[in-house]
C-alpha cells in the first residue's frame, strides 16, 4: 500500500518537471486559451489541475516566455489566447536539447548500457 503512494507520488514529480516543456510544445503549434491547453494536456495524461496551470501560464508570461491576446468567444466571455514569443522559442529549442540527452540517457540505463 504503501509503495502506491510513492509511486503515485514520483509520477506527480516527473509530470510536474515536464509541465512547462509541454505547455511550450503545445504553444509552438499555434496559440490556444488555458482550458484548451489543460484538455491537450489531459489527453496525454499529463493530468494537471487548473489551480496549477494558470499561475503557471502566468509565470511564463513574467519570464517572457509567453504572451497573450483577449478574443471574443462565440461561446462565453471573451477567451485569453497564450502564444509562444520568440524568446519562448529559443528557450524551447533549448529543452528540445535537454529533453532529447535526458531520454537517450535514460533508455540507455534501461536496456543496461
Amino acid at each position: 500500500m504503501e509503495n502506491t503512494g510513492i509511486i503515485e507520488n514520483n509520477r506527480t514529480q516527473m509530470r510536474r518537471g515536464v509541465l512547462e516543456y509541454s505547455i511550450l510544445l503545445i504553444l509552438a503549434s499555434g496559440d490556444e486559451y488555458a482550458s484548451s491547453i489543460i484538455q491537450k494536456l489531459k489527453e496525454v495524461n499529463i493530468i494537471v489541475a487548473e489551480g496549477t496551470t494558470y499561475p503557471l501560464l502566468i509565470r511564463l508570461k513574467k519570464l517572457g516566455l509567453l504572451n497573450y491576446r483577449w478574443e471574443e468567444s462565440p461561446q462565453g466571455p471573451p477567451r485569453k489566447y497564450y502564444m509562444i514569443t520568440d524568446y519562448g522559442r529559443s528557450q524551447l529549442a533549448e529543452l528540445d536539447a535537454a529533453w532529447d540527452e535526458l531520454s537517450h540517457g535514460i533508455e540507455s540505463i534501461r536496456k543496461g548500457i
